[in-house]
Order: C-alpha cells, then structure tokens, then sequence
C-alpha cells in the first residue's frame, strides 16, 4: 500500500499524496471550480484530474522535479527557467478566462491594510515596510489582462531536463497582470530574472516585477504566519523586502 504524504495542510485546504495521485482537499469549492476550469483552458501542460467528489479533487502527478523553493538554491538549468517563461508567455497570449480578476483598487487596498498590520503588530520595522510600500506603487497602474496563473510560485513548475512539464495549482487563475506571474516566479531567485525574460520575450517591465516582488511579500505576509508558514526563513519573503532596501 502506498504511504500518505502531507504535501501541504492548513485550516483552509490540504493536499496529499498517494502514489502518483495528488488528493486536493479544499473547503471552498469555488476555488476548486476555478481549478478546473482554468486548467482545461490553459495552453501549457497542466495535471490530469483523476476524478472529483466535493470536497476532494485528484489529480495526477506530473513528471519530474520542482523548478525550486523558495529560499534554497535552484538546480534547474538557465534552460530550465528560460522554458517556464516561455510557458508563461503562452499562457499570457491565451483567451482571457471569463471570471473576473481583482482590480487595481482592490489591490491596493488590500496593500495597505497589511502594511498597518505588520507595523502596528510589529511584525517588520516601519521603515522596511514604508520603503517596500513606495516601491510597490509601481505596480499598481493600468494593465492589459492577461490569462495569469495567479500563483506561479517555482514551487508550482515543473521541469524534467530543459523542459517544464507541467504547472500546478490553478486556484488562482484569473485575468491580471502578467507581470505578477513573472514576479512571484522570481521571488526569491532575481538571479534567473534574466533566463525567464529570455524565455519569455518581449513586453517586460523589470521596474513593475521588482514592485510585484516588494508587493507580494507585503500582502502576503500576514497569510503565511497566520497558516503556519514562515516569512522570515532565510531566502523567503523578509528577505526579499529587505533586499529592496
């Protein structure tokens, strides 16, 4: 029998796996509808849904290995990189996904409540906050929607040699800034910025991907210590910001 393996679990959703099969366990099903949706409509490979029972979606697993981690060294050839960003940039081209996106405003509202939380609760110093806030500006500005995964962390690409093989969890998906896409695939790794826009060709705004860098780490910030997770390990999203500085 195979063993269960807890991939990822907190109070909002989990996955598992078991075998070559990953069990995805989400208490908001409008999420898991996305999902699915966004996959069947991506033009990059995307895992194979098994089968479906509310609350439970399974999937199959994909070839190969991660792209990265955050806050570890990559071994993923510039190839590698290169490829995932041309697989963004298919996606980017694609036919917009008919749910709506956040807007701007809806952004920068969020930004701001979370830069009141990290410095009333003293989480980071008002002045990393305040600094990484001014660069985020930058990307909150008119854009062109884009079919976005929403979530391309490097965690969620997979490669097998030079060639990216698949790209998971699509809960995310909706029309948004392309830019974002290639900022929370950089995170952490502003080493391979230069091999993903190499993949990804041209309409690359580096100003606007480093604002994302500063915004992601601030919005989210607040998310990942309330599920368990920590922003301030070496490499990850603290990090990050204070890089900016």
């Amino acid at each position: 029998m195979d063993e269960v393996e807890v991939v990822v679990a907190h109070d909002e959703r989990a996955t598992l796996r078991v075998g070559d099969v990953f069990l995805k366990i989400d208490a908001d099903q409008r999420r898991a509808d996305v999902e699915v949706e966004a996959m069947a409509m991506a033009p990059i490979p995307t895992p194979e849904v098994r089968w479906r029972r509310p609350p439970v979606l399974a999937l199959a697993a994909l070839p190969g290995t991660a792209l990265g981690r955050l806050g570890e060294p990559s071994t993923a050839s510039s190839a590698a990189w290169a490829a995932a960003g041309a697989a963004a940039r298919t996606l980017h081209d694609a036919p917009l996904p008919p749910w709506p996106g956040r807007s701007v405003a809806e952004i920068a509202s969020e930004l701001d409540a979370e830069c009141e939380w990290l410095v009333t609760n003293g989480v980071l110093p008002a002045d990393l906050v305040v600094h990484n806030r001014r660069i985020a500006e930058a990307a909150l500005r008119p854009w062109t929607p884009a079919f976005t995964h929403g979530d391309l962390q490097l965690t969620h690409v997979f490669v097998e040699g030079d060639e990216v093989t698949g790209v998971l969890d699509w809960s995310e998906a909706a029309p948004g800034d392309a830019m974002y896409d290639l900022a929370t695939l950089t995170l952490g790794h502003e080493e391979h910025l230069d091999d993903v826009v190499a993949g990804y060709g041209t309409d690359v705004d580096l100003d606007v991907i480093r604002a994302w860098w500063s915004l992601r780490s601030l919005r989210g910030a607040r998310w990942l210590v309330e599920h368990g997770f920590d922003p301030s390990s070496p490499g990850c999203e603290f990090d990050v910001l204070r890089s900016r500085m």
